[in-house]
């Protein structure tokens, strides 16, 4: 029988032909569906469930907020006493010391909230041309309106017209295409460049060496905000720091976040704004008439305070940093399979097998789940691969094995 549940990302006659994949319940790094059969979660849900599925810790610290207050608001001058220890927390995490939280309900939300930010800091700074926004190809920054805009997946733009007028396009892997988008518009017309450090949903690409800090250089000297969309890398998945930001010494001006902040287990996102740029919306008399009725949502930010205590204290950034080693050592024999294109691995607890068919990629899904692994496909042809980081190196050996089984 077809269900009223309206898949994303998805062919819903195909679902509804086939059926759905229902989990009804997960601890640790597996999940089991409605059938009672326990499956390897090789992606952490949606990249996000960093600390395991099952804390009862994050659902006891919820469950305690919500019966005292689950929100109010933090427009004006309004807060959750939850909302204001969690920003004060993250505050002290930025990459840029003295940074500002805003506070969002996910991923797409902290993308478009940094693309109206970026633009309206230029308007306040007496330079309103400086507009272009810039992303780049493969990219993946959610599915608002900015973000599907900036993003360079073209088929996700498709049918929608022009969504947001004043953005561009450049090469993923190479800094001298936003180098030359510069000469050729004039850096009076850019207002900020989007990065993800490493491509998540456009199929796992990880950063050429040097682009990273190159492109943070560009920005630097023609006056661009630099924005780091850590949506994916954010919270210990770059492993060994809390943030991409952090680890290659990115200094953004804006970086977006959401995913790992609560592992998932309640909805929320976070802007981090360094001092330059809030600086105009703290001086007084001006207002960004911005904001989420769910924003800092007390209960979500309970959910964070307890996600960032386990993160810390079972050394959960440490343990993404082994799995990464864990991943590039166990998936490498991968490549050698002819229907195998290559594995992409090695920067933090994110990986990925390309099909060298594209178009066996969503059918293989289907063929690991007969494996008892629980994968995806992104971009075109890759098998995302981005576990808890509570998975063992005789975890990821055993999810490599069905990766091998199932190719055959």
């Amino acid at each position: 029988m077809a269900s009223a549940l309206w898949h994303g990302f998805a062919d819903m006659g195909a679902v509804d032909e086939a059926g759905a994949f229902v989990v009804a319940r997960g601890e640790g790094v597996h999940v089991w569906d409605t059938d009672g059969t326990r499956y390897l979660d090789a992606t952490a849900g949606l990249w996000f469930t960093n600390v395991g599925h099952g804390r009862r810790e994050i659902a006891d610290a919820v469950a305690e907020q919500l019966a005292t207050l689950a929100h109010f608001s933090n427009f004006g001058d309004f807060a959750p006493e939850t909302t204001v220890r969690l920003a004060e927390r993250l505050a002290d995490l930025a990459p840029v010391a003295g940074s500002k939280i805003f506070f969002t309900s996910g991923g797409s939300d902290s993308v478009d909230t940094a693309a109206k930010l970026a633009r309206r800091f230029w308007h306040e700074a007496g330079r309103p041309e400086k507009k272009i926004i810039v992303g780049r190809q493969k990219a993946y920054h959610g599915m608002h309106v900015a973000g599907t805009a900036l993003a360079g997946i073209p088929v996700n733009r498709e049918g929608y017209g022009e969504l947001m007028p004043d953005s561009a396009t450049v090469a993923w892997d190479d800094a001298k295409g936003l180098l030359a988008l510069i000469e050729e518009v004039g850096a009076d017309a850019v207002a900020a460049f989007f990065c993800e450090p490493v491509i998540g949903a456009g199929g796992v690409y990880l950063p050429p060496d040097g682009y990273l800090a190159e492109v943070r250089d560009i920005c630097r000297e023609h006056d661009i905000l630099f924005v780091v969309d850590e949506v994916v890398t954010g919270f210990g998945r770059i492993g060994g720091s809390w943030f991409a930001s952090s680890k290659f010494d990115l200094q953004p001006d804006i970086m977006t976040t959401a995913k790992g902040l609560t592992s998932g287990y309640v909805p929320m996102g976070a802007v981090f704004v360094a001092p330059r740029v809030a600086e105009p919306f703290f001086a007084g008399g001006t207002w960004f008439r911005h904001g989420y009725t769910y924003g800092g949502h007390a209960g979500a930010a309970a959910a964070a305070l307890a996600n960032l205590d386990i993160l810390e204290r079972e050394n959960l950034l440490g343990e993404a940093q082994r799995l990464e080693r864990s991943l590039h050592t166990h998936l490498a024999p991968l490549a050698e399979h002819p229907r195998v294109a290559e594995v992409r691995s090695g920067i933090g607890a994110v990986a990925a097998v390309q099909l060298a068919d594209p178009a066996e990629a969503l059918p293989f899904v289907n063929t690991l789940r007969r494996h008892g692994i629980s994968g995806r496909a992104a971009g075109q042809g890759a098998m995302q691969i981005s576990p808890s980081f509570v998975m063992t190196d005789e975890q990821v050996a055993e999810l490599a094995a069905g990766f091998a089984a199932a190719l055959g």
